[in-house]
């Protein structure tokens, strides 16, 4: 809407004032930024978090492993976040269940650790899968390609939005300026003439 006012004043007219031009000019760039670096920008954006983000999906592909586990003994469940529940509080934080396991690590060094259950409760000697690195450490789950592809396009669209924000706050602060100009030049104007005003010695 703006870049069309701003077009519009491109129209030659014996009102029309510098700073009109300045104006039709400053909502064609603009419109120039908006449209074409902006969408630049979040591209580039976006493929350089893709490519960093691809470069850790490898890498933890490379250095984690999903290997199989066998529980040994329910533990005493523990409230999320890992304090100790207080019956005589409040609501009731909720319960998670952990266990006591044993896994043979990639390296095949053998370990035992606490941890988190599967939503069906535990018993002695059931097998499961839990990520570990190289020695058998506990490690999260290896980030996806389709999230990080995801996260990418996500990073690319905020950097487009944000480029195009500031290029609309810059032109909407400029504007502003010209306006507040504008009515400065009009007050000493009308300062000047309205004395006059309707007087017929005047020629008004």
């Amino acid at each position: 809407m703006w870049t069309a006012v701003g077009v519009w004043r491109w129209r030659r007219n014996p009102l029309r004032r510098r700073t009109d031009l300045f104006e039709a000019w400053l909502a064609l760039a603009a419109a120039v930024c908006v449209l074409v670096v902006a969408p630049a920008v979040g591209w580039l954006a976006g493929a350089r978090v893709d490519d960093t983000l691809q470069r850790a999906v490898h890498e933890q592909r490379q250095e984690r492993y999903l290997v199989p586990a066998v529980v040994l003994r329910p533990t005493q469940a523990a409230p999320e976040g890992g304090v100790a529940a207080d019956k005589s509080a409040g609501p009731q934080t909720p319960q998670r269940t952990r266990i006591l396991a044993s896994w043979t690590a990639p390296d095949g060094s053998v370990h035992r650790g606490t941890v988190p259950a599967a939503e069906e409760p535990p018993r002695a000697g059931d097998q499961f899968r839990i990520w570990t690195d190289t020695s058998g450490r506990l490690v999260g789950q290896p980030l996806a390609a389709s999230a990080a592809s995801f996260h990418a396009v996500m990073a690319g669209l905020a950097a487009a939005l944000g480029v195009a924000a500031l290029v609309e706050t810059v032109r909407r602060l400029i504007v502003r300026r010209l306006m507040h100009r504008r009515y400065i030049r009009l007050d000493r104007a009308w300062a000047a003439v309205g004395p006059d005003w309707g007087r017929a010695d005047a020629g008004s």
